[in-house]
């Protein structure tokens, strides 16, 4: 059974791979996400390498085998389900949801996990639109275009958050923007002038590197 701390660095060794096109992760960025040493980070690359979860190479980074993704996958998969039901369920918001899921994911049992996902109606994404694993390991890519790339007047819908810090979660609620929100641009904006943005009836302005961290989809208004 892995330890807590092996199922955390192969998680994060996958979703920073994962966000750079599956390029090996380095040393220090692992440290940086884990908050720790990497000298720290170093020792425990080797730990992985000899059990046959990654394959690490100095001063070149790591990348998992299809035994360490697999467990990543089913860490991921928890998070992300956790999540889902912690908002669906029990009302937390999209900002409150990502430390206790990090707390809860080593605790509960895959058996807990699949029964989760069923009650949920086999869900595709979790409260910050990531994509949730699914029991064979599969996962989807996330969904849409940059809100800041969108074309002015074509109706959207809100599918996914890159920046998943509370602080910026939160900004996006001041703001009225949750997931499966729907609007339209109303005046493209640049790296000077910020976007203006229909809501639900309200206009907002969302400045150039927000709206480079939202995804959305197009859709069809009757």
């Amino acid at each position: 059974m892995p330890s807590l701390t092996i199922e955390n660095y192969v998680k994060t060794i996958f979703l920073v791979c994962e966000g750079q096109d599956n390029r090996p992760a380095a040393t220090g960025q692992l440290a940086a996400a884990l908050g720790v040493l990497p000298g720290t980070v170093t020792s425990m690359l080797k730990t992985l390498d000899d059990s046959g979860l990654a394959r690490y190479t100095p001063y070149e980074g790591v990348a998992l085998t299809d035994a360490g993704r697999a467990l990543a996958l089913r860490m991921v998969r928890r998070h992300r389900l956790i999540e889902l039901f912690l908002v669906k369920t029990l009302r937390l918001n999209w900002d409150e949801v990502h430390e206790e899921a990090e707390n809860m994911e080593h605790a509960v049992s895959d058996r807990l996990i699949d029964r989760l996902d069923a009650f949920l109606n086999h869900p595709d994404t979790d409260p910050h639109g990531d994509p949730i694993p699914k029991a064979d390991g599969t996962l989807a890519s996330p969904a849409g275009e940059r809100l800041r790339a969108w074309p002015v007047a074509r109706a959207f819908r809100l599918a996914y958050v890159e920046d998943q810090s509370p602080a910026f979660l939160r900004q996006l609620s001041e703001h009225g923007l949750s997931l499966e929100s729907v609007g339209t641009i109303q005046q493209s904006g640049s790296e000077t002038s910020p976007l203006l943005v229909e809501i639900d009836g309200r206009t907002i302005s969302l400045d150039w590197e927000s709206a480079g961290k939202i995804r959305v989809v197009a859709i069809s208004i009757d």
